[in-house]
């Protein structure tokens, strides 16, 4: 059986014996039903890993007693920064758990002119939390333990003027480069994904005169989730760490 793995939001001491957080507390005491003596493993995004043991568990709080800890880092040499216009429902956090396993670094949202997404500023909020468990939950089940942080929603212009010593990129259908005909070696990478209707002519336009490069992905028009998963997979097996 799986070991369950638990991200601790402060940092983890061994030999020391704490109390999860309430999230999850509820998680292994309610959902999974574990108890007493039942083993964990614990990070708290350090890229260290720590082997916890439930010393006392109920409906309400869970405590564990941490053993020693290791390094175990999951990280792609190449560091990638997601721009992911806003879309609608659970695409955005289908990409944003999706980017995660796929070793995305920080992600930011962003709002361009066709931007679906109108939200006022306490439902942001409640969105970027929600994001950022969505985060957790998805480096808790694919092995990272380091955990990409998920910034406040911006303008894409703003995004865009950033200072940034990577590679820029912004997708697009006429464009003559491919990722696989970008020059070796790549480092560092900020990607702008566009929303469901793309960028117009003036945004593609401010984004060159802040550096992006215009990349093809392929012959076929794809869907912003699709788009930002498959970009981000082709550059991971150029320039990073799958394949």
């Amino acid at each position: 059986m799986r070991i369950p793995r638990i991200f601790h939001p402060e940092l983890l001491t061994a030999g020391s014996e704490i109390a999860l957080c309430d999230e999850a507390a509820n998680h292994v005491g309610r959902v999974l039903r574990m108890g007493a003596g039942q083993a964990l493993e614990l990070f708290d995004g350090s890229n260290l890993t720590f082997a916890a043991e439930i010393v006392q568990a109920d409906k309400k709080s869970v405590r564990v007693s941490l053993g020693e800890s290791r390094e175990d880092s999951r990280e792609s040499p190449l560091h990638l920064h997601l721009g992911q216009v806003m879309s609608r429902g659970e695409k955005m956090e289908f990409t944003i758990q999706k980017a995660v396993e796929l070793g995305v670094n920080v992600i930011t949202p962003l709002f361009s002119e066709r931007c679906g997404v109108k939200l006022d500023a306490e439902r942001l909020a409640k969105k970027h939390q929600q994001w950022q468990k969505i985060v957790i939950a998805a480096c808790e089940q694919c092995g990272r333990n380091s955990v990409p942080e998920v910034r406040e929603a911006m303008m894409l212009e703003r995004w865009s003027a950033e200072q940034d010593d990577g590679l820029k990129l912004n997708l697009h259908p006429r464009a003559s480069q491919s990722i696989n005909t970008l020059p070796l070696p790549v480092e560092r990478v900020r990607l702008l994904i566009g929303p469901e209707g793309g960028l117009t002519a003036d945004e593609i336009s401010m984004t060159a005169q802040y550096g992006f490069t215009d990349i093809l992905l392929g012959p076929r028009v794809l869907r912003t989730e699709t788009t930002a998963l498959t970009a981000i997979t082709a550059l991971q097996v150029r320039f990073g760490d799958l394949g």
